[in-house]
């Protein structure tokens, strides 16, 4: 390929067709999940009644490789695969010696890198016969991602979405309900502890593990419903790294390899779907990129955190996960990046992270939303908040290239674009976006109920 591409495509033939599972090749297995009310690890069974058996399965796999159905396939098919992108623009805007590479995410139906785990969670459960799926969203990207996937397979989707992203993204909301979910406002009145919170603060921001215990709640009293999860779950990020292998042939297209790979992280499916099949290379000795995960300075999981055995929701109803955690009573500041507002990490993000193989920072709102506006005056693509936390990222390694003269390569992932996020970006650009100082204190305070276990 000549070198002044812009754009690197796969053709559709190049799709993978297998997912990647990392357990394997860590030098380590993570910690199991822990039944909240045994604190012995959880089986199949303790699992059964939010999940179908085959994405159980697929959670405790030892298999290194998992064949892709066809049935998603076909649906995985009206995006995939995704463009990379070489971000040219940006590069001469920061006079920087850097080569700058991004995999674009927005180009599939929901606006982002979501339904890649929302199909086959949908495709599976349709396959058990279940007819409706319940679940979270923060920001709305993954509520979208699975309304769109239950209406592949003739599925309900009933989502509760965190109220302060919410009030401030209302077209996630009509997103949602045109593809045919009904969709509340969390804490919500529809479940007990809902009305709990309600009550005593009816304007309460709600939260990612508040809407999960809504959620989950729903599906547990009901056999005919199961729940559905966008980011966390080992089966979820083993299903974004369809990401990660295409990024890995294209980059091949045109002899590249990355010194440097960043994703932001909230829940860990976007960073684990790129990041994760370049550790596979770089355990394999066959690159050594750095492997950078970013995160809000206002929800620093892995940079504040305890990696430490923590409920995945508020009302501590789920089984309990070793991960980086701020306490799952911690309420993030409403942020507009309501993706990355999740109290805890990915166990398998925090897993690879506590083994010394991935790094972190933190960074304020206000330089990310920065970051996505240089990004959008130069490429051309208004990114996501959530996604602007790597860009920001980028941009700093890039200015550091141009200091020291070094030219590196950087793959980052852009996870979704934000045409539903301009209210946000309307409030940056009138001065009116503050970042959030979080204090120590409040962060012990909110770990002080967290279950001391080994």
């Amino acid at each position: 390929m000549a070198d002044d591409y812009y754009r690197v495509n796969l053709p559709e033939s190049e799709l993978p067709t297998q997912w990647y599972n990392v357990i394997p090749d860590l030098p380590a297995p993570p910690p199991p999940p822990l039944h909240p009310g045994t604190l012995e690890p959880a089986g199949p069974e303790d699992l059964a009644p939010l999940f179908p058996m085959a994405l159980i399965l697929q959670e405790v796999s030892s298999d290194s490789y998992i064949d892709i159905p066809g049935g998603v396939l076909d649906v995985l098919r009206l995006w995939r695969p995704s463009p990379l992108f070489r971000a040219r623009r940006l590069e001469k805007a920061l006079d920087t010696p850097a080569k700058i590479f991004y995999k674009y995410e927005g180009v599939s139906p929901a606006g982002s890198h979501k339904p890649n785990t929302a199909v086959p969670q949908a495709y599976y459960n349709s396959a058990e016969g279940v007819t409706k799926l319940t679940t979270e969203t923060g920001a709305g990207q993954w509520g979208s991602a699975l309304a769109f996937a239950c209406s592949q397979y003739g599925m309900e989707c009933e989502v509760w979405q965190v109220a302060a992203s919410y009030r401030q993204k209302p077209y996630r909301k009509t997103m949602m309900e045109l593809w045919g979910a009904k969709v509340h406002s969390s804490p919500s009145p529809v479940t007990e502890f809902g009305r709990e919170l309600l009550a005593a603060d009816p304007d309460h921001p709600g939260s990612l593990g508040i809407a999960i215990s809504e959620a989950v709640s729903v599906a547990a009293a009901d056999p005919a419903v199961r729940y559905s999860l966008g980011s966390v779950l080992n089966h979820v990020l083993m299903h974004q790294t369809v990401i990660g292998e295409e990024a890995l042939r294209q980059l091949a297209m045109v002899d590249e390899t990355p010194d440097l790979l960043v994703g932001c992280t909230g829940g860990g499916s976007n960073f684990g779907g790129l990041a994760l099949p370049f550790l596979r290379e770089k355990l394999a000795g066959n690159m050594a990129p750095t492997i950078r995960c970013v995160e809000p300075a206002s929800c620093p999981t892995l940079t504040k955190g305890e990696y430490r055995y923590d409920f995945g929701d508020t009302a501590c109803s789920t089984p309990l996960f070793k991960m980086h955690t701020l306490g799952h009573g911690f309420i993030p500041a409403a942020i507009h990046a309501g993706g990355l507002r999740y109290h805890g990490m990915s166990p398998l993000v925090s897993h690879i992270h506590d083994l010394g193989l991935t790094e972190a920072v933190a960074i304020p709102q206000s330089e990310c939303f920065a970051a996505g506006l240089q990004f959008a005056r130069t490429e051309g693509i208004v990114p996501a908040p959530e996604p602007t936390h790597a860009l920001a990222a980028t941009i700093r390694e890039a200015l550091a290239c141009k200091e020291s003269g070094e030219s590196r390569t950087i793959l980052t992932a852009m996870c979704g674009h934000g045409h539903l996020d301009l209210s946000a970006y309307e409030s940056y650009i009138s001065g009116a976006v503050s970042d959030f100082d979080l204090s120590d204190e409040a962060i012990a305070a909110s770990l002080s109920s967290v279950p001391v276990l080994s």
